[in-house]
């Protein structure tokens, strides 16, 4: 069966090469639109998970840049038990020299240990380091200039996350005159097998005008993430369709064109399923090349966003073995059902209609 689908296919290049691209084009938007979301979510995530076990912030805030807590809380969780360590951060965005925006970073003393120095040294007041991707765009090397403050750089650090590695950082008192506020948020880490939902409930105790929750809850319920995933499974399932429109366009020129043939099958006795399961075992075989290709296609341009400096690595696609495996059975999909709409009107066609040549 497979050999005749094949045969099939070959017997009808250009409608069948057709088809492909226009599966590869829908397969590698859909891969695209989902690896760029998954790959924004889990940097920030990871910069997140990097720092502690529980995020504090501002209660009833939508977004961390919004957000504004009393860094002198830090004191008091100390004092609770079975707390390692605490410290805060600043999140705030300004443009830097001919770049539009760029992410910059405050933080206490004891967060500076998380970013992996190339060269220099860890910033004092008025200083700061510079993440290795935006250090290379800069025409002035020594000192940089945010919002209205001009800072000395310290010093150059790389990070696997794209959004550290293409930031600044400094000093979170500096941060904070600038962005005119405490810290975006307070980062704890708790001892090894701790009751963190304890944790979280003497924290809150501390103050009513705060959020606590445990770092992976906060990854999961975050306003930002949510947004950003309904707008990807929007804009994927977009792209499906108007794959799907496109294929049984293609489909049904293509099934036209051999009307006389499942004609002639259909006056030989052959059954209407045995007709349609062969044009699926086609569209099967084209959903697995197509596939195979937009996956290719479609590490190759992450691989150049990735390494693109005007992004900054702010944008970094992640395939995961789950994208793959939705993508894939998505592809199939996609290929199989734009195939039986037209494989069904011509298999159930009278056959002498259909040898006749006249319109399905």
């Amino acid at each position: 069966m497979i050999s005749h689908a094949y045969k099939a296919l070959i017997a009808n290049k250009l409608k069948t090469f057709l088809i492909i691209i226009s599966l590869i084009f829908s397969i590698v938007s859909i891969f695209l639109i989902s690896s760029i979301s998954n790959g924004v979510i889990s940097m920030y995530s990871s910069m997140l998970k990097s720092d502690g076990d529980i995020i504090i912030t501002q209660a009833k805030i939508s977004d961390t840049f919004f957000s504004n807590v009393d860094i002198n809380l830090i004191k008091e969780i100390e004092y609770l038990k079975n707390i390692n360590e605490a410290g805060a951060m600043t999140v705030g965005a300004s443009p830097v020299e001919k770049l539009p925006i760029v992410a910059i970073y405050g933080v206490t003393q004891n967060r500076f240990k998380n970013y992996k120095l190339e060269k220099g040294k860890y910033p004092l007041n008025n200083e700061v380091i510079v993440g290795k991707s935006i250090f290379e765009q800069l025409s002035n090397r020594n000192e940089v200039q945010i919002a209205n403050k001009t800072f000395k750089i310290s010093g150059v650090f790389e990070s696997e996350i794209g959004f550290e590695n293409g930031g600044i950082v400094l000093n979170i008192s500096d941060a904070g005159e600038i962005f005119n506020k405490s810290a975006s948020m307070i980062l704890v880490n708790t001892a090894l097998n701790s009751d963190v939902e304890e944790i979280i409930k003497e924290i809150k105790t501390l103050s009513k005008d705060i959020d606590v929750k445990s770092t992976q809850n906060f990854v999961d319920n975050y306003n930002q993430f949510k947004i950003i995933k309904t707008s990807s499974n929007v804009i994927s399932f977009i792209a499906f369709f108007l794959g799907l429109l496109g294929i049984v366009s293609l489909m049904s020129i293509t099934v036209n064109q051999r009307k006389s043939e499942f004609g002639i099958k259909r006056a030989l006795g052959i059954k209407t399923s045995k007709i349609v399961y062969s044009i699926i075992i086609e569209s099967f075989l084209i959903g697995i090349f197509s596939f195979i290709c937009a996956f290719i296609l479609s590490n190759i341009v992450l691989f150049f966003i990735k390494n693109i400096d005007s992004l900054q690595g702010y944008v970094n696609g992640e395939i995961s073995l789950d994208l793959t495996v939705y993508i894939f059975l998505a592809s199939i999909l996609m290929a199989i059902i734009g195939s039986i709409i037209p494989a069904l009107n011509a298999a159930k066609t009278d056959p002498v209609l259909l040898i006749q040549g006249n319109k399905i």
